[in-house]
Protein backbone atom coordinates (compact mmCIF):
# COMPACT_ATOMS: atom_id res chain seq x y z
CA UNK A 1 0.00 0.00 0.00
CA UNK A 2 1.64 3.50 -1.32
CA UNK A 3 0.12 5.22 1.47
CA UNK A 4 3.40 7.89 1.05
CA UNK A 5 4.16 7.16 -2.47
CA UNK A 6 6.64 4.66 -3.76
CA UNK A 7 10.19 4.81 -4.89
CA UNK A 8 13.02 2.86 -5.80
CA UNK A 9 14.44 2.95 -2.14
CA UNK A 10 10.99 2.63 -0.66
CA UNK A 11 10.54 -0.66 -1.88
CA UNK A 12 13.43 -2.16 -0.74
CA UNK A 13 13.39 -1.34 2.21
CA UNK A 14 9.93 -2.40 2.51
CA UNK A 15 10.61 -5.86 1.37
CA UNK A 16 13.87 -5.96 3.17
CA UNK A 17 11.99 -5.28 5.93
CA UNK A 18 9.52 -8.27 5.55
CA UNK A 19 11.88 -10.74 4.29
CA UNK A 20 14.99 -9.86 6.22
CA UNK A 21 17.56 -12.49 4.25
CA UNK A 22 16.90 -11.25 1.13
CA UNK A 23 19.20 -7.64 2.48
CA UNK A 24 21.66 -10.46 2.98
CA UNK A 25 21.85 -11.70 -0.55
CA UNK A 26 21.87 -7.73 -1.70
CA UNK A 27 24.62 -7.00 0.52
CA UNK A 28 26.57 -9.91 -1.82
CA UNK A 29 24.82 -8.43 -5.04
CA UNK A 30 26.51 -4.92 -4.23
CA UNK A 31 29.69 -6.13 -4.10
CA UNK A 32 29.40 -8.12 -7.57
CA UNK A 33 28.78 -4.87 -9.18
CA UNK A 34 32.17 -4.19 -8.51
CA UNK A 35 32.34 -0.58 -7.87
CA UNK A 36 34.55 0.60 -4.91
CA UNK A 37 32.91 3.41 -2.61
CA UNK A 38 29.44 2.48 -2.89
CA UNK A 39 27.36 1.00 0.24
CA UNK A 40 23.83 0.70 1.12
CA UNK A 41 22.80 0.83 4.90
CA UNK A 42 19.04 -0.71 6.25
CA UNK A 43 18.03 1.44 8.91
CA UNK A 44 15.21 2.17 11.22
CA UNK A 45 12.80 5.37 11.43
CA UNK A 46 9.95 6.83 12.66
CA UNK A 47 7.48 8.89 10.05
CA UNK A 48 4.48 9.98 12.12
CA UNK A 49 4.97 7.70 14.51
CA UNK A 50 5.28 4.58 12.75
CA UNK A 51 8.61 2.53 12.87
CA UNK A 52 9.61 1.73 9.49
CA UNK A 53 12.88 0.54 7.43
CA UNK A 54 15.14 3.21 5.38
CA UNK A 55 17.42 2.19 2.74
CA UNK A 56 19.91 4.63 2.19
CA UNK A 57 22.66 4.65 -0.81
CA UNK A 58 26.57 6.02 -0.04
CA UNK A 59 28.65 7.06 -2.92
CA UNK A 60 32.00 7.90 -2.34
CA UNK A 61 33.33 6.95 -5.90
CA UNK A 62 34.83 8.92 -8.81
CA UNK A 63 33.40 6.21 -11.08
CA UNK A 64 30.72 7.69 -13.41
CA UNK A 65 27.61 5.61 -13.93
CA UNK A 66 26.46 4.85 -16.97
CA UNK A 67 23.76 6.74 -19.05
CA UNK A 68 22.70 5.15 -21.94
CA UNK A 69 20.64 1.61 -21.60
CA UNK A 70 23.79 0.14 -23.86
CA UNK A 71 26.25 1.52 -21.10
CA UNK A 72 23.53 0.12 -17.79
CA UNK A 73 23.23 -3.28 -19.86
CA UNK A 74 26.89 -3.53 -20.65
CA UNK A 75 27.80 -2.71 -16.90
CA UNK A 76 25.63 -5.12 -15.87
CA UNK A 77 26.15 -8.15 -17.75
CA UNK A 78 29.78 -7.70 -17.46
CA UNK A 79 30.07 -7.37 -13.65
CA UNK A 80 29.87 -10.34 -11.76
CA UNK A 81 25.82 -9.86 -10.34
CA UNK A 82 23.80 -13.09 -10.91
CA UNK A 83 22.63 -13.32 -14.38
CA UNK A 84 18.97 -13.74 -13.43
CA UNK A 85 19.08 -10.71 -11.20
CA UNK A 86 20.73 -8.76 -13.98
CA UNK A 87 18.29 -9.28 -16.50
CA UNK A 88 15.48 -8.27 -14.36
CA UNK A 89 17.86 -5.02 -13.38
CA UNK A 90 18.24 -4.68 -17.39
CA UNK A 91 14.55 -5.37 -18.03
CA UNK A 92 13.59 -2.40 -15.28
CA UNK A 93 16.13 0.07 -17.58
CA UNK A 94 14.67 -1.02 -20.46
CA UNK A 95 11.34 0.09 -19.29
CA UNK A 96 12.47 3.25 -18.42
CA UNK A 97 14.49 3.87 -21.46
CA UNK A 98 11.35 3.05 -23.30
CA UNK A 99 9.23 5.59 -21.61
CA UNK A 100 11.88 8.65 -21.78
CA UNK A 101 12.27 7.97 -25.26
CA UNK A 102 8.56 8.03 -25.48
CA UNK A 103 8.81 12.09 -23.82
CA UNK A 104 11.17 12.72 -25.13
CA UNK A 105 11.07 12.12 -28.92
CA UNK A 106 13.74 9.77 -29.61
CA UNK A 107 14.47 5.81 -29.58
CA UNK A 108 15.09 3.79 -26.90
CA UNK A 109 18.67 3.03 -28.40
CA UNK A 110 19.66 7.53 -28.13
CA UNK A 111 18.02 8.26 -24.96
CA UNK A 112 20.41 9.57 -21.99
CA UNK A 113 19.37 8.79 -18.33
CA UNK A 114 19.61 11.57 -16.36
CA UNK A 115 18.28 11.45 -12.48
CA UNK A 116 17.61 7.80 -12.85
CA UNK A 117 20.90 6.95 -13.85
CA UNK A 118 22.52 7.98 -10.59
CA UNK A 119 24.16 5.59 -8.30
CA UNK A 120 21.79 5.29 -5.75
CA UNK A 121 19.24 4.51 -8.40
CA UNK A 122 21.48 1.90 -10.15
CA UNK A 123 21.89 0.69 -6.62
CA UNK A 124 17.63 0.52 -5.88
CA UNK A 125 16.94 -1.40 -8.93
CA UNK A 126 19.70 -3.96 -8.57
CA UNK A 127 18.23 -4.42 -5.43
CA UNK A 128 14.63 -4.26 -6.76
CA UNK A 129 15.80 -6.93 -9.45
CA UNK A 130 17.05 -9.26 -7.02
CA UNK A 131 14.11 -9.25 -4.57
CA UNK A 132 11.77 -9.77 -7.70
CA UNK A 133 14.31 -12.89 -8.50
CA UNK A 134 14.01 -14.26 -5.16
CA UNK A 135 10.63 -13.90 -4.12
CA UNK A 136 8.80 -15.08 -7.40
CA UNK A 137 5.50 -13.83 -6.49
CA UNK A 138 2.85 -14.87 -9.40
CA UNK A 139 0.73 -11.75 -8.88
CA UNK A 140 1.74 -8.24 -7.29
CA UNK A 141 -1.26 -5.99 -6.16
CA UNK A 142 -0.94 -2.49 -5.77
CA UNK A 143 -3.74 0.13 -4.56
CA UNK A 144 -4.37 3.29 -5.91
CA UNK A 145 -1.04 5.81 -6.34
CA UNK A 146 -1.08 8.66 -4.42
CA UNK A 147 -1.10 11.49 -7.51
CA UNK A 148 0.54 14.45 -5.95
CA UNK A 149 1.04 17.48 -7.00
CA UNK A 150 3.51 20.74 -8.50
CA UNK A 151 7.05 20.45 -9.69
CA UNK A 152 10.08 19.02 -9.20
CA UNK A 153 13.53 19.92 -10.83
CA UNK A 154 15.20 17.36 -12.92
CA UNK A 155 17.96 17.78 -15.69
CA UNK A 156 15.42 19.31 -18.27
CA UNK A 157 14.31 21.87 -15.33
CA UNK A 158 11.04 21.96 -13.63
CA UNK A 159 8.55 19.46 -14.59
CA UNK A 160 5.03 18.36 -13.91
CA UNK A 161 4.31 15.59 -11.17
CA UNK A 162 3.62 12.90 -11.62
CA UNK A 163 7.11 12.94 -13.90
CA UNK A 164 6.20 12.56 -17.63
CA UNK A 165 8.19 9.15 -17.93
CA UNK A 166 6.11 8.09 -14.55
CA UNK A 167 3.04 8.25 -16.48
CA UNK A 168 4.42 6.96 -19.68
CA UNK A 169 4.97 3.68 -17.60
CA UNK A 170 1.82 3.59 -15.52
CA UNK A 171 -0.80 3.87 -18.08
CA UNK A 172 -3.87 1.79 -17.05
CA UNK A 173 -2.85 1.88 -13.18
CA UNK A 174 -5.38 3.05 -10.67
CA UNK A 175 -4.56 6.73 -8.93
CA UNK A 176 -5.88 9.38 -6.44
CA UNK A 177 -5.48 12.54 -5.35
CA UNK A 178 -4.97 12.67 -1.50
CA UNK A 179 -4.63 16.62 -1.25
CA UNK A 180 -0.89 15.57 -0.68
CA UNK A 181 1.46 17.31 -3.35
CA UNK A 182 5.06 16.47 -4.14
CA UNK A 183 6.53 13.76 -5.88
CA UNK A 184 4.91 10.63 -4.55
CA UNK A 185 5.97 8.19 -7.15
CA UNK A 186 9.32 8.39 -8.83
CA UNK A 187 10.22 7.15 -12.14
CA UNK A 188 12.08 3.99 -10.80
CA UNK A 189 9.31 3.07 -8.92
CA UNK A 190 6.99 3.45 -11.22
CA UNK A 191 9.45 0.83 -13.16
CA UNK A 192 9.21 -1.39 -10.79
CA UNK A 193 5.23 -1.36 -10.41
CA UNK A 194 5.08 -1.46 -14.25
CA UNK A 195 7.73 -4.99 -14.89
CA UNK A 196 6.03 -6.86 -12.24
CA UNK A 197 2.37 -6.15 -14.30
CA UNK A 198 0.89 -5.26 -10.44
CA UNK A 199 -2.90 -5.43 -10.69
CA UNK A 200 -5.30 -3.22 -8.47
CA UNK A 201 -5.96 -4.55 -5.02
CA UNK A 202 -9.05 -6.83 -4.68
CA UNK A 203 -8.19 -8.19 -8.74
CA UNK A 204 -6.97 -11.57 -9.86
CA UNK A 205 -8.68 -13.60 -7.39
CA UNK A 206 -8.48 -12.78 -3.38
CA UNK A 207 -5.18 -13.67 -0.94
CA UNK A 208 -5.01 -16.08 1.21
CA UNK A 209 -2.73 -16.37 4.13
CA UNK A 210 -0.46 -13.96 5.24
CA UNK A 211 2.96 -14.93 5.09
CA UNK A 212 5.30 -11.45 6.21
CA UNK A 213 4.59 -7.60 6.09
CA UNK A 214 7.14 -4.56 6.38
CA UNK A 215 7.23 -0.82 5.71
CA UNK A 216 9.88 1.47 3.95
CA UNK A 217 9.49 5.16 4.62
CA UNK A 218 10.98 7.49 2.40
CA UNK A 219 13.32 11.05 3.24
CA UNK A 220 10.36 13.60 2.99
CA UNK A 221 7.81 14.28 5.44
CA UNK A 222 4.44 14.79 4.73
CA UNK A 223 1.34 16.48 5.95
CA UNK A 224 -0.97 14.53 8.04
CA UNK A 225 0.60 11.06 6.93
CA UNK A 226 3.20 8.76 7.15
CA UNK A 227 5.45 8.69 4.22
CA UNK A 228 5.13 4.81 3.82
CA UNK A 229 5.15 2.04 1.31
CA UNK A 230 3.66 -1.01 2.91
CA UNK A 231 4.61 -4.11 1.55
CA UNK A 232 2.37 -7.60 2.33
CA UNK A 233 3.10 -10.93 1.32
CA UNK A 234 0.21 -13.54 0.90
CA UNK A 235 0.07 -17.14 -0.33
CA UNK A 236 -2.72 -18.49 -2.37
CA UNK A 237 -3.50 -21.94 -3.82
CA UNK A 238 -2.77 -22.53 -7.95
CA UNK A 239 -6.58 -21.51 -8.21
CA UNK A 240 -6.79 -18.44 -6.55
CA UNK A 241 -3.56 -16.40 -7.77
CA UNK A 242 -3.00 -16.08 -11.48
CA UNK A 243 0.84 -16.51 -13.19
CA UNK A 244 2.77 -13.94 -13.94
CA UNK A 245 4.37 -14.70 -17.00
CA UNK A 246 8.64 -14.90 -18.15
CA UNK A 247 9.37 -11.98 -20.14
CA UNK A 248 12.34 -12.03 -23.05
CA UNK A 249 14.71 -9.48 -23.87
CA UNK A 250 16.33 -9.01 -26.30
CA UNK A 251 17.24 -6.63 -29.88
CA UNK A 252 15.95 -6.61 -33.19
CA UNK A 253 16.73 -4.67 -36.77
CA UNK A 254 13.83 -3.02 -37.90
CA UNK A 255 13.68 -2.05 -41.53
CA UNK A 256 11.74 0.80 -43.48
CA UNK A 257 11.34 2.13 -46.94
CA UNK A 258 8.53 2.87 -49.27
CA UNK A 259 8.25 2.16 -53.37
CA UNK A 260 6.15 3.82 -55.57
CA UNK A 261 7.15 2.30 -59.05
CA UNK A 262 6.38 -1.77 -58.58
CA UNK A 263 2.94 -3.37 -59.29
CA UNK A 264 0.86 -5.23 -57.24
CA UNK A 265 2.03 -8.44 -57.91
CA UNK A 266 5.52 -7.89 -58.07
CA UNK A 267 5.23 -6.34 -54.49
CA UNK A 268 3.49 -10.18 -53.63
CA UNK A 269 6.00 -11.70 -55.13
CA UNK A 270 9.22 -9.39 -53.63
CA UNK A 271 7.49 -9.52 -50.24
CA UNK A 272 7.19 -13.57 -50.49
CA UNK A 273 10.69 -13.60 -51.10
CA UNK A 274 11.84 -11.35 -48.10
CA UNK A 275 9.81 -13.54 -45.88
CA UNK A 276 11.85 -16.50 -46.91
CA UNK A 277 14.94 -14.86 -46.36
CA UNK A 278 16.99 -16.17 -43.23
CA UNK A 279 16.92 -13.91 -40.57
CA UNK A 280 13.43 -12.17 -41.24
CA UNK A 281 11.23 -12.35 -38.49
CA UNK A 282 8.14 -10.64 -40.11
CA UNK A 283 7.41 -8.69 -42.96
CA UNK A 284 4.61 -6.24 -43.60
CA UNK A 285 3.33 -3.73 -46.05
CA UNK A 286 1.51 -0.49 -45.79
CA UNK A 287 -0.75 1.25 -48.22
CA UNK A 288 0.21 4.74 -48.43
CA UNK A 289 0.39 7.99 -50.40
CA UNK A 290 3.65 9.17 -51.10
CA UNK A 291 5.09 12.62 -53.04
CA UNK A 292 3.00 13.81 -56.15
CA UNK A 293 0.14 12.53 -54.69
CA UNK A 294 1.39 8.92 -55.60
CA UNK A 295 -0.13 5.34 -54.13
CA UNK A 296 3.16 3.85 -52.71
CA UNK A 297 3.14 0.96 -50.35
CA UNK A 298 5.25 0.89 -47.67
CA UNK A 299 7.28 -2.30 -46.25
CA UNK A 300 8.35 -2.96 -42.64
CA UNK A 301 10.48 -5.63 -41.80
CA UNK A 302 11.88 -6.83 -38.49
CA UNK A 303 14.74 -9.67 -38.67
CA UNK A 304 17.82 -10.46 -36.63
CA UNK A 305 20.61 -8.05 -35.87
CA UNK A 306 23.20 -10.23 -36.96
CA UNK A 307 21.90 -10.66 -40.77
CA UNK A 308 21.72 -6.83 -41.31
CA UNK A 309 23.66 -6.56 -44.48
CA UNK A 310 21.92 -9.54 -45.66
CA UNK A 311 18.47 -8.37 -45.32
CA UNK A 312 19.16 -4.78 -46.81
CA UNK A 313 21.01 -6.43 -49.85
CA UNK A 314 17.62 -8.76 -50.17
CA UNK A 315 15.68 -5.75 -50.36
CA UNK A 316 17.69 -4.10 -53.05
CA UNK A 317 17.76 -7.15 -55.11
CA UNK A 318 13.88 -8.00 -55.06
CA UNK A 319 12.41 -4.12 -54.74
CA UNK A 320 12.92 -0.58 -56.81
CA UNK A 321 13.76 1.16 -53.70
CA UNK A 322 17.19 2.80 -53.35
CA UNK A 323 17.38 3.61 -49.70
CA UNK A 324 16.11 1.93 -46.63
CA UNK A 325 16.05 3.17 -42.89
CA UNK A 326 17.05 0.78 -40.25
CA UNK A 327 17.51 0.69 -36.31
CA UNK A 328 18.55 -1.34 -33.80
CA UNK A 329 14.82 -1.68 -31.30
CA UNK A 330 14.60 -3.54 -28.10
CA UNK A 331 12.22 -6.63 -27.68
CA UNK A 332 10.27 -8.14 -24.81
CA UNK A 333 8.46 -11.59 -25.99
CA UNK A 334 6.95 -13.83 -23.63
CA UNK A 335 7.82 -17.39 -24.02
CA UNK A 336 5.56 -20.12 -26.05
CA UNK A 337 6.07 -23.19 -27.56
CA UNK A 338 4.35 -25.28 -29.97
CA UNK A 339 2.30 -28.54 -29.85
CA UNK A 340 1.03 -30.85 -32.77
CA UNK A 341 -2.82 -32.15 -31.94
CA UNK A 342 -4.54 -34.41 -34.98
CA UNK A 343 -1.76 -33.13 -37.34
CA UNK A 344 -2.59 -29.15 -36.21
CA UNK A 345 0.49 -27.67 -35.12
CA UNK A 346 -0.94 -24.93 -32.48
CA UNK A 347 0.86 -22.27 -30.76
CA UNK A 348 0.83 -22.03 -26.91
CA UNK A 349 1.60 -18.61 -25.23
CA UNK A 350 2.48 -18.31 -21.62
CA UNK A 351 0.62 -14.65 -21.23
CA UNK A 352 1.47 -12.30 -18.36
CA UNK A 353 -1.72 -12.24 -15.11
CA UNK A 354 -4.01 -14.69 -16.98
CA UNK A 355 -4.46 -18.27 -18.51
CA UNK A 356 -2.10 -19.20 -21.55
CA UNK A 357 -3.55 -18.96 -24.94
CA UNK A 358 -3.36 -20.78 -27.60
CA UNK A 359 -4.12 -20.59 -31.85
CA UNK A 360 -4.16 -23.39 -33.88
CA UNK A 361 -1.73 -23.07 -37.49
CA UNK A 362 -4.07 -21.45 -40.25
CA UNK A 363 -1.84 -23.51 -42.97
CA UNK A 364 -2.71 -26.79 -41.08
CA UNK A 365 -6.48 -26.16 -41.40
CA UNK A 366 -6.47 -25.75 -45.45
CA UNK A 367 -7.38 -29.51 -45.65
CA UNK A 368 -10.88 -28.62 -44.40
CA UNK A 369 -13.67 -29.11 -46.79
CA UNK A 370 -15.83 -26.31 -44.85
CA UNK A 371 -15.79 -23.48 -42.77
CA UNK A 372 -17.64 -25.17 -39.93
CA UNK A 373 -15.30 -27.78 -39.89
CA UNK A 374 -12.11 -25.66 -40.20
CA UNK A 375 -13.33 -24.07 -36.66
CA UNK A 376 -14.53 -27.05 -35.50
CA UNK A 377 -10.70 -28.43 -35.56
CA UNK A 378 -9.11 -24.96 -34.63
CA UNK A 379 -11.09 -24.77 -31.68
CA UNK A 380 -10.72 -28.68 -30.41
CA UNK A 381 -6.95 -28.44 -31.57
CA UNK A 382 -6.70 -25.18 -29.42
CA UNK A 383 -8.53 -26.74 -26.58
CA UNK A 384 -6.62 -30.10 -26.47
CA UNK A 385 -3.41 -28.02 -26.28
CA UNK A 386 -4.26 -25.73 -23.84
CA UNK A 387 -5.29 -29.07 -21.06
CA UNK A 388 -2.00 -30.52 -22.37
CA UNK A 389 -0.03 -27.85 -21.19
CA UNK A 390 -2.20 -27.37 -17.67
CA UNK A 391 -0.76 -31.23 -17.13
CA UNK A 392 2.18 -30.40 -17.25
CA UNK A 393 2.30 -27.86 -14.95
Amino acid sequence: MPLGGIAGDMFAAAMFSAYPEFHEKFCHDLDSLGVDGIAATLEDRMSHGMQAKYFNVVQNTSKKPPRTLAAVTEFLETSSLDSSVAKHATGLFALLAQAEADVHGKTIDTIHFHEVSDWDSVVDLVAAAGIIERLNCPVWRVSALPLGGGTVNTAHGDIPVPAPATLALLKGFQWQDDGVIGERVTPTGAAILAYVRAVPVGAAGSPASLLATGSGCGTRELDGRANLLRATVYSGSSQTLVRQADLSHDEVVRLAFEVDDMTSEEIAWATDILRDTTGVYDVACVAMQGKKGRTSVGIRIIGMVSHLNELMTQCFAVTSTIGIRHETVKRTTLNRSEQKIDNVAVKVVDRPMQQATAKSASDDLAACESLAERRQLAESSRVAALQKTERKE
